[in-house]
């Protein structure tokens, strides 16, 4: 449980359409709620996603974030019936949807907060570029990750592009997006994809101990480390390394890095409070 007399209290978050929001101390638990409709990308869980990730990573005392879904499939991605009701408008429906879809990615992904999902079911198209950008994926043996996109003819949206070649490696995630790859939760840990498979019955607490475990973390240091992680691969290695300079030297001033230190040399365990 995250010590609830040291974390700050995290902001009122907006009400949402598309998802449930529990906080715990610092962890931020959002819960897809749509799941009689398969928890689908539309318009409306866009808006929610700029929304949250407006609100949580402007929030100091957000410490860690998880993702889970209500319903048998965690999500089958993007409305498909609701393309098909617009299709003369779909192309500028499409840059408003995707202007907030992907604003809510960023901001959430250059957050001080780890990002940790548990998945079950099917989880098709943008939901798995979503959901691959956090940094612990966890699955249940029932899960499936679909690619979908050229099965209606799309290209891919919602980090997919960039968030599964980190994951599996620019070829593999080629091969899985381009020949319309299904891969079951076994193929998915294999490729890289997920981090850990846990029991069906065991998912929700195990992805809830991952989660507090991060949220009681240095989480300004995590921040850090994330953030230099998405420039590593764009960045000569004389402008990384300067950047790994200066972030630590941000880090050396403050609170937990002065606890991490002096509880290692105690040997005693570090409080650390995100400060």
């Amino acid at each position: 449980m995250i010590d609830q007399d040291l974390a700050m209290a995290v902001r009122p978050l907006p009400q949402f359409k598309t998802m449930r929001c529990a906080v715990e101390g610092g962890l931020v638990r959002v819960t897809f709620t749509q799941g009689a409709r398969g928890n689908p990308i539309d318009g409306d869980f866009c808006e929610d996603l700029f929304n949250l990730g407006t609100a949580l990573a402007t929030d100091p005392a957000v410490r860690a974030i998880l993702f889970t879904a209500e319903g048998k499939a965690f999500s089958f991605g993007g409305d498909i019936g609701l393309f098909v009701s617009s299709l003369d408008m779909l192309p500028t429906r499409v840059l408003e949807w995707t202007g907030k879809l992907h604003s809510g990615i960023a901001r959430l992904q250059r957050g001080n907060a780890p990002l940790i999902c548990a998945i079950h079911g099917a989880c098709a198209g943008g939901m798995v570029g979503l959901m691959a950008g956090c940094d612990i994926m966890l699955a249940s043996p029932d899960a499936c990750f679909v690619a979908a996109y050229p099965r209606i003819g799309f290209s891919c949206d919602a980090g997919s592009s960039i968030m599964l070649a980190r994951r599996m490696g620019f070829g593999r995630a080629r091969r899985f997006l381009i020949t319309n790859e299904t891969l079951r939760a076994e193929e998915a840990l294999g490729a890289g994809l997920i981090d850990e498979l846990a029991a069906p019955e065991a998912l929700a607490e195990r992805a809830l101990e991952v989660a507090r475990e991060l949220a009681n973390g240095p989480t300004l240091a995590l921040g850090e480390i994330r953030r230099l992680l998405l420039s590593a691969e764009d960045q000569p290695l004389d402008v990384q390394l300067e950047l790994e300079g200066q972030a630590l030297s941000r880090i050396a001033r403050t609170q937990d890095a002065r606890e991490g230190l002096t509880a290692f040399k105690g040997g005693r365990s570090p409080s650390f409070l995100g400060q």
